[in-house]
């Protein structure tokens, strides 16, 4: 399903995963493998219309030329902590792919994206920019790094989360309405607290044990 820049994978294989992510009682272990797989997943679609060219190439019975990826083309941003959950099933994907981070963290009482930490590839001008971050929740920590990002700016950008919110969603694209989201679920609201309902809770906290 795609909708004003939203992108829902609806894959049997991501859903199913997803489904046992947000059990309460999926331990720490199990939840970061599932992550890793989902964002795999998650991958083939984000990088459905990559650059291509072709490359001169002897198999075992013949010369043929064989599709490549263009170039050094891929930049994954992670948003710290979490997106490093995504990070890795990514990585295994394109395992050239350079890597930055944007460091960030939700003021608790106000729920604003405080910045503490940005560095991004110096030739991020010539790649194809993927932030990562699995909860867009208020869209606050969201449209806080594509400012930044932006500042340096990335020949392209594409956002992944494995879940949303429909107030994120909303706030996100009133920011940045040309920057596409790629996505598991959008989810039914947020809570009083900023939490995605049903979500699966703090996705930082499952992913490194420290709920």
């Amino acid at each position: 399903m795609t909708t004003r820049q939203i992108h829902v994978i609806n894959h049997p294989m991501v859903q199913h995963k997803l489904t046992i992510m947000r059990e309460k009682g999926t331990k720490t272990g199990e939840f970061r493998s599932l992550l890793r797989e989902i964002s795999m997943l998650l991958g083939y679609e984000v990088m459905r219309d990559v650059p291509m060219t072709t490359r001169r190439i002897e198999t075992p019975v013949a010369q043929m030329d064989a599709p490549v990826m263009a170039g050094k083309d891929l930049a994954f941003i992670s948003i710290m902590r979490a997106g490093q959950g995504i990070l890795d099933g990514m990585l295994r994907l394109v395992p050239t792919a350079t890597v930055g981070h944007i460091g960030l963290y939700r003021d608790p009482k106000t729920l604003v994206a405080v910045e503490y930490y940005f560095k991004v590839p110096k030739d991020i001008q010539d790649r194809d920019a993927i932030v990562l971050d699995p909860m867009l929740a208020t869209g606050h920590s969201a449209v806080a790094a594509l400012d930044r990002l932006k500042e340096a700016k990335p020949r392209s950008i594409k956002f992944v989360s494995l879940l949303c919110a429909p107030e994120g969603v909303e706030y996100f694209h009133e920011y940045h309405p040309d920057v596409p989201i790629y996505t598991a679920s959008v989810d039914q609201k947020l809570n009083e607290k900023g939490y995605i309902i049903p979500g699966l809770g703090d996705a930082g906290d499952r992913l490194f044990g420290t709920a």
